[in-house]
């Protein structure tokens, strides 16, 4: 693997159990872009804001400024000078959406059907056999993210989890699945961060170099 991927593990050591893990988790998420797939995330709370950080970080560039190739660039400017500044201004990117974000689905679908469904309703709709579902959970047990696991592997879809020490059952249903060696919510969700932040940069390094 790269310096960047090495590098996690000089700045915290403490994630050295999880080295093999991570590995695994970049390797999902590159077959499943390379496959034209996407990415689709779950997790609630202070999870549920990783989410979304990790859209902000496939959807455009992150450590990189990921220019449109000739081609794409080509494609913008059939609508003249304003062709251009769309081309200069857009950003290649990793196809990626946080189920957190679909307020009116999801407080309808909690009132009307099931919360612990309201993940696992939009993985159905979204999800494709070359997607992978990445779900986060300090617990390993949130009912609405096993859930929408369950339906993710009943599509053939790849699941990863983010979780803690005991994985819970994300540990036993994941294909994946990154266990912190922590108990505590806090303590969990700070070792997430520069987690996803290098799945982030490798998977960059991969499809922007």
């Amino acid at each position: 693997m790269s310096a960047t991927f090495n590098g996690l593990f000089v700045k915290y050591p403490d994630l050295e159990p999880c080295r093999e893990q991570i590995r695994q988790a970049f390797e999902a998420m590159e077959a499943s872009f390379r496959k034209g797939g996407k990415m689709l995330l779950a997790g609630n709370g202070g999870s549920a804001a990783d989410c979304e950080h990790v859209v902000g970080e496939l959807m455009k560039g992150f450590m990189s400024q990921r220019p449109l190739p000739a081609a794409e660039r080509e494609k913008m400017l059939v609508h003249g000078e304003e062709g251009a500044y769309i081309a200069d201004r857009l950003q290649g990117a990793l196809p990626a959406i946080s189920l957190v974000s679909q307020s009116a689905l999801a407080t309808a679908y909690i009132n009307d059907v099931a919360a612990d469904m309201v993940f696992a309703q939009q993985v159905y709709g979204y999800g494709r056999p070359e997607d992978t579902l990445v779900v986060f959970s300090t617990s390993g047990n949130s009912a609405n993210v096993v859930r929408a696991v369950q339906v993710a592997k009943s599509l053939g879809m790849a699941t990863i989890g983010l979780t803690g020490q005991g994985g819970g059952r994300l540990k036993e249903l994941c294909d994946v699945t990154v266990c912190v060696p922590y108990d505590g919510t806090p303590d969990i969700q700070e070792r997430h961060l520069p987690i996803y932040h290098v799945l982030c940069m490798l998977l960059e390094e991969a499809f922007f170099a």
